[in-house]
């Protein structure tokens, strides 16, 4: 979501807020490795257990295998890191409102990926800068905008 919508607003000569200095750091994923993650979970679904051996038909007794995993790099990355490579592959700077840190923020978040690297040897691997020169190409030519030289 912060890559669509700081490009719209970089594109649009809107500002953006940058809280924190832009010192905060967060675990950017590119889509096709959160994709990749959830077809390899989907194609092996946990297995039964004890507790799942309820005969009970109502559904507050009833449980279905399941099993939660995180799926991101696991690597954050400032966000002012990240606007200045949305910058570069743009070709144009933001307009950046330098705000405060927001009551209630972390200065840190990012997705502990243990579990499913350990059940299905899967770690998203697409390095952020390369990820947001992707997304740049398919936003470019989804919204059909041309580059200034072309």
């Amino acid at each position: 979501m912060a890559c669509y919508i700081f490009t719209k607003a970089i594109l649009e000569d809107q500002h953006i807020k940058v809280f924190n200095g832009g010192d905060m750091k967060r675990d950017f994923t590119y889509i096709d490795d959160i994709v990749e993650g959830i077809v390899r979970v989907l194609d092996q679904p946990p297995l039964d257990n004890e507790r799942n051996t309820k005969s009970d038909p109502r559904p507050s007794f009833q449980t279905t295998p399941h099993r939660i995993y995180n799926i991101g790099n696991g690597s954050p990355v400032k966000l002012m890191d990240f606007i200045e490579a949305i910058e570069g592959a743009l070709g144009k700077k933001a307009i950046k409102d330098m705000m405060p840190m927001q009551p209630g923020d972390l200065q840190a978040t990012w997705a502990d990926t243990t579990d499913l690297f350990n059940d299905f040897g899967y770690r998203p691997s697409t390095e952020f800068r390369h990820g947001v020169n992707k997304f740049i190409e398919w936003y470019r030519s989804y919204h059909k905008i041309r580059i200034q030289n072309e």
